[in-house]
Parts: C-alpha cells; sequence; structure tokens
C-alpha cells in the first residue's frame, strides 16, 4: 500500500511543481499590445478548435461507454470515461500555457537567448510534468478505487487483481482513443495551415516565412499548438499509463503460470504489480530535477544549446538508474527477480537513447544524410524527394536492430513482462523529454510573433536558433515514441494473449495468416486516410489564400488586412471531418477481426500492424524531419540561400514531409497502442 501511496504523492508532486513553473511562466514580460495582439489571436483560435474538437469527441466517448457498460462493465466504463477526460484535460492545459508562454518567449527574446530559452522551456515543462502527474495519479488512484470495491469480496486475491486489471484497462482505451483523435484531427490541421502557407506565400509569392501579410499565418501559428502541443501531450500520456497498465496488467495475468517467474499473488499490492508505479514515481523526481540543468549563456552555439536540453535529460536518466536499483533493493522481491528487472529498465533507457541519437543522425543538418538531401536540392523537387525517402527508408535499420535486441534481451531476463519494464524504463524520463520537445512550438510562435510584430532582426535570431533546435528535440522525441510504442503495443499483445488463453499463434493457420495480412496493411491505409486529410484541407488554403491575395486591395504592400478568420475556420473543418474515419478505423477493425475470425487471428494481426507499423513511423518521420532541415541548412546560407532555386525545391520537399512527420507518423503510434488496448479490453468477448 504505501508504494502506490508514494506514486500518487510523485504525481502530486509533478503537478505543484508544475502550477510553480507556470506561475513563472505568467508573470514573465508580455512585449507591447502589438504582440499581444498577435498572440491573442492565435490563442482564440486554438481554444475554438480544440472547443469544437471536444464537443464531438463528448459524443464519441458516450457512445464507447454505453457500448462498454452494456458489453464489459461499468466499472470499465468508468475508467475508460476518466482516462477519456484526464487526456482531454492534459492536452488542453498543456496548450493553454504555451499559447500564453509564446510571447513571452519573444519578449523574452529581445532581453537575451537564455532568458528566452528558459521561458520556452518552462511552458514545455509544464506540458511533460503534468502529463506525467495526471497519469500517474490516475492510474494510482483507480487501482485504490477498484481495490476498495473488491476488498469485500471473497474471491480469491489472484481473481480480485485480475478484475482491477481488467477494469483499469479502461482507463488506457479512453486515454489512447482520446489521443488519437486529437493527434489526427491536430497534425491534419497544422499540416494543411503549414503545407497552405508555404506553398503560396514562400513558393508563389517569395514572402518570408510568418509575413504577417499570408492569410495562413495565423492558422499556421495555431496549428503548432493544437497540433505539436495538445496533440503530442495527449499522444505521450496514453503512451506513459499505457506502459504502466501493460506492465501492471502482465504481473496479475501472468503470476502464478507454469514456467513463470512471477509468483502466485497473495497479495493486491505485489511488488510486481507495484514496480512500474515506483519507477515511474521516480522518473517524475529525476525529471524535476533535471529541469535545473537546463541553462545556457547568451553566446551559445547550436552545439551548446542541445547540449543544455541533454543536460537536464541525462541527469535525469542517471537519476533514475539511482533510483530503480534503490527500489529494486527495498521492495521483497525473489532471488535475483530484483537485478533481473532493474537490467530490463537499464535496457529500455539505452534502446530510447541509441534510437533518439539516430534519429538526430538521420534528420540534423549536422550530419551527412540531410546535407545530402540539401545538395539534391540543386537538381530540383524530385530529387531533394527521392534522397530524403531514401535516408528515411535506410533509417529504419537501426530501430529496428535496437528494438529486436531490447525485446529479446529484456524477455530472456524476464518475459513479457520484463519487456513491459523495459518500455516503463523508456518513458520514466518522460517529464523531462517531454518539455525538450514541447517547447519547440512556443519558439516557432516566438518566432512568427517576431516577424509579425517587425521586431528587430536579432530578436528573430533568437527565436529561430531555439526553433531549430526544437525541430531536432522534436525529431528525437518522434523516434523515441515510435520505439516506446512498438515495445508497450508488444506488452499490450502479450496481455491479450493471456487473458484469451493464446500460448502460441500458428503462422500457418489460415486465420491467423488474415489476420496477419490484414495488420500488416492497416498503418498503410490508416497513413493513406491521414495524409489525404492533409492533401484536402491543404487545396483549400491555398485557394483561400490565392484569392485573398487576388482580391484584397494593398495586401502585398501591406496597407491591406488579411482575413486571418477564414483560413483557422477552413483547417478547422477540414481536421475534424477528417479525423473521424481514422479514429473510428482504429477501434472496429480489431473488434471485428476478433469477432469473425476469433482470438488468435486478432493476435496475428495485431503482430502485423506492431512489425509494419513500427517501421512506417520511423520512415515517414525520419524523412520529414530531414526536408524540414534540409530546408533550414539552405535558408542558413548554404546552396544559394533564401529564395534560391534550391530553397524552392527544398520548401516543396518540406511540404511534402509535413504530413509525414507531424500527421501520418506520430498518429501510427497512437493506432498501434490503441489497437492493442481495444483487443485487450474486449478479449472476453473473443473466448
Amino acid at each position: 500500500m504505501e508504494g502506490i501511496a508514494l506514486s500518487g504523492g510523485a504525481g502530486a508532486l509533478a503537478l505543484l511543481f508544475a502550477l510553480g513553473l507556470v506561475y513563472q511562466v505568467m508573470k514573465a514580460d508580455k512585449g507591447d499590445s502589438t504582440m499581444q495582439e498577435i498572440a491573442k489571436a492565435i490563442q482564440e483560435g486554438s481554444q475554438a478548435f480544440l472547443k469544437r474538437e471536444y464537443s464531438f469527441l463528448a459524443i464519441f466517448v458516450i457512445v464507447v461507454t454505453v457500448v462498454l457498460v452494456v458489453v464489459i462493465d461499468w466499472r470499465t466504463a468508468t475508467a475508460y470515461v476518466v482516462g477519456a477526460i484526464v487526456s482531454a484535460g492534459a492536452g488542453y492545459l498543456g496548450m493553454a500555457v504555451a499559447t500564453r508562454a509564446n510571447v513571452r518567449t519573444t519578449a523574452a527574446a529581445a532581453k537575451g537567448l537564455n532568458p528566452a530559452l528558459r521561458v520556452a522551456f518552462s511552458s514545455g515543462a509544464v506540458m511533460g510534468l503534468m502529463v506525467v502527474g495526471l497519469g500517474l495519479i490516475g492510474v494510482s488512484s483507480l487501482y485504490i478505487i477498484f481495490g476498495e470495491i473488491v476488498a469485500s469480496d471473497s474471491a480469491t486475491v489472484a481473481v480480485n487483481a485480475r478484475d482491477i486489471m481488467e477494469w483499469i484497462v479502461g482507463f488506457s482505451f479512453g486515454a489512447s482513443s482520446i489521443a488519437l483523435f486529437a493527434r489526427v484531427a491536430g497534425g491534419i490541421y497544422t499540416k494543411a495551415a503549414d503545407v497552405g502557407a508555404d506553398l503560396v506565400g514562400k513558393v508563389e509569392q517569395g514572402i518570408p516565412e510568418d509575413d504577417p501579410r499570408n492569410p495562413a499565418v495565423i492558422a499556421d501559428n495555431v496549428g503548432d499548438n493544437v497540433g505539436d502541443v495538445a496533440g503530442m501531450g495527449a499522444d505521450l500520456f496514453e503512451s506513459y499509463i499505457g506502459s504502466i497498465i501493460a506492465a501492471m496488467a502482465l504481473a496479475v495475468f501472468s503470476a502464478g503460470a507454469v514456467g513463470g517467474k512471477i509468483p502466485a499473488l497473495t497479495d493486491l499490492y505485489s511488488p510486481f504489480i507495484m514496480f512500474p508505479m515506483l519507477i515511474a514515481a521516480g522518473g517524475i523526481v529525476s525529471s524535476i530535477i533535471g529541469t535545473f540543468f537546463v541553462r545556457a549563456n547568451e553566446n551559445a552555439t547550436f552545439s551548446t544549446l542541445l547540449w543544455a536540453l541533454r543536460r537536464g535529460v541525462l541527469v535525469a536518466g542517471v537519476l533514475v538508474v539511482g533510483f530503480t536499483f534503490a527500489i529494486t533493493q527495498l521492495l521483497d522481491f525473489p532471488g535475483d527477480t530484483g537485478m533481473e528487472l532493474f537490467y530490463c529498465v537499464l535496457i529500455g533507457l539505452g534502446a530510447g537513447i541509441i534510437i533518439g541519437y539516430m534519429t538526430e543522425y538521420y534528420t540534423s543538418y549536422d550530419y551527412g544524410p540531410t546535407k545530402n538531401v540539401a545538395e539534391n536540392s540543386e537538381t530540383g523537387a524530385a530529387t531533394v524527394i527521392i534522397a530524403g525517402f531514401a535516408n528515411a527508408m535506410q533509417s529504419t535499420l537501426v530501430p529496428v536492430i535496437v528494438v529486436s535486441a531490447g525485446i529479446w534481451m529484456s524477455f530472456e531476463l524476464f518475459g513479457f513482462y520484463g519487456v513491459a519494464i523495459a518500455a516503463v524504463g523508456m518513458l520514466s524520463t518522460l517529464g523531462i523529454t517531454l518539455a525538450t520537445d514541447a517547447y519547440g512550438p512556443v519558439a516557432d510562435n516566438a518566432g512568427g510573433i517576431a516577424e509579425m510584430a517587425h521586431l528587430p532582426a536579432e530578436v528573430r535570431e533568437r527565436t529561430d536558433a531555439l526553433d531549430s533546435l526544437g525541430n531536432t528535440t522534436a525529431a528525437t522525441g518522434k523516434g523515441f515514441a515510435i520505439g516506446s510504442a512498438a515495445l508497450t503495443s508488444l506488452a499490450l499483445m502479450a496481455a491479450y494473449a493471456q487473458v484469451v488463453g493464446l500460448e502460441t499463434a500458428d503462422l500457418l493457420d489460415a486465420n491467423t495468416m488474415v489476420g496477419l495480412m490484414i495488420g500488416a496493411m492497416l498503418p498503410f491505409l490508416f497513413s493513406s486516410l491521414t495524409m489525404q486529410a492533409v492533401g484536402r484541407a491543404a487545396f483549400a488554403i491555398v485557394v483561400e489564400v490565392r484569392r485573398q491575395f487576388k482580391e484584397i486591395p494593398g495586401l502585398m504592400d501591406g496597407t491591406g488586412r488579411p482575413d486571418y478568420a477564414r483560413c483557422v475556420d477552413i483547417s478547422t473543418q477540414g481536421a475534424l471531418k477528417a479525423m473521424i474515419l481514422p479514429g473510428v478505423l482504429a477501434i472496429v477493425t480489431p473488434v471485428v477481426v476478433g469477432m469473425l475470425l476469433g482470438a488468435e487471428a486478432l493476435g496475428g494481426m495485431l503482430m502485423g500492424a506492431i512489425a509494419s507499423g513500427f517501421m512506417l513511423a520511423v520512415t515517414m518521420a525520419n524523412a520529414g524531419g530531414s526536408w524540414d532541415n534540409a530546408k533550414k541548412f539552405i535558408e542558413s546560407g548554404a546552396h544559394g540561400g533564401k529564395g534560391s532555386d534550391a530553397h524552392k525545391a527544398a520548401v516543396v520537399g518540406d511540404t511534402v514531409g509535413d504530413p509525414f512527420k507531424d500527421t501520418s507518423g506520430p498518429s501510427l503510434n497512437i493506432l498501434l497502442k490503441l489497437m492493442s488496448i481495444v483487443a485487450l479490453v474486449f478479449a472476453p468477448s473473443f473466448i
């Protein structure tokens, strides 16, 4: 019981520290009236989008809740509702802070680089700590509440624990379903606006990025918040709790199994159940301490800025190792079990570091692959796209080897429970790793505000430095998220197999093979739907921006005022309409396959989806990151610089890459986990 109390306390500590950071951000200078007016437009547009999105999702949540009450259990339905509300809340609160931090980052950039970094990073840390805090409080509270419900039951501990975990899985289901819709809708919105703004503004009209004459510029800045802050927050929230719940579920479902290493349960608060929550608790404390190490001097280069963020993450990682070792010694694990689990955590942390580095290698213009993409811009857009896609396909090699090695080693140490613990270890420092990711959109918005408010050139230079750094950390974060998604999805699939009694899958069985093929196809179909949605919405934005440049007098010379609201509305409508089919596909397909073809076929479908989805997600994320940074490399002065033919070719490549890296790629992570969660929730129906 003490362990779960500590977990809840760590979650509360994260929220308290986040509130302190909010206070720091809000008391910072918010600039002049022009800057505040621009920031207010971004804020209002972001809130309007989320209000409309959540209004639709409320109907969806009600429908799913009714289905769960009728088909599964009212307690699973309750956990589902809680997960959905908390996931939406985490995304909304993070975005609310980000849309207020952007203008304050701009004002801080007028004073120096380090003040701007502190404001932007603090806002990102709010998102990171809110996600982990709310997640851990949610899981801990539900376990205690459901434990009290079964406490008066005369059933055995094993049966009671199994009931609790079957109910709590609903919490992860709620978080995952909201996250998928938020990620898809936010990704479609931001990339439609971004593509439309770039194609007409930068390519056709030859005006700078974030130029206030561009009618899509506010929509683009709004998109950074609804997609890269709210959407990303909901995404990583469900990853975080999914890994914890997967480990807890396996601790229960595998307990006492013949040949297993987890003994039969004699206590609802078994060390195997508490261990993943305590790792997460140690990760929260480590992340908080790590934030104090993020500093940079005024003359900092890109490398020193990157090291400033990495220093914080490194400190947090080292502390997690120490906390985990202490936990394994304090908990009453039999024999050498504690050290084996400690090694599983190290495997997860190590795999995350390697995947992050390889992502940086293939996406940063400090290295050869992206420089090669930039070089290919001199022969046109076609060669840019060919080079970027080729690099991205090659970039799957190391992540696949690393994840495969991580799965094999952790499985050899402790079966699928060890794999789940490796996933928990990989995500244990999410409080600060998400902070280094979430600060990027704030810096991007700050640069846009500086451009639109016509601030001195040195202000934009400082915000651009932070923005470039944000692109690198965002790309690394995507690689990290993909790796954790593969481990978590596999652990959830293993939990599903335990529930339905599936010990092996016969690949020569026709139903299993059909399920495998369907699963391998689904990530491609899902990506097609989301990319087509971006294309349709972007087309509408392009038409509208062209119309305004043609019909609004004085728009190009700066005397006319663009209709920003019209572009915001077009992106909103396009995103909300397009998010429905991909979201429903992810939830309905596992249920249909399980009911028509059986439990084993559904297991095959999950395996196929994890294998193809993992590699496709890596390819899309790294292709988009490489094209984006190749463009920025040229804008820094290489290959003719801004306005050159090479730059125009790179902009086209970046435009193609936008839906790759910010819409379809990140959404695949959630797709894999959501389908595994749905399979686990509805598993009793397939037996």
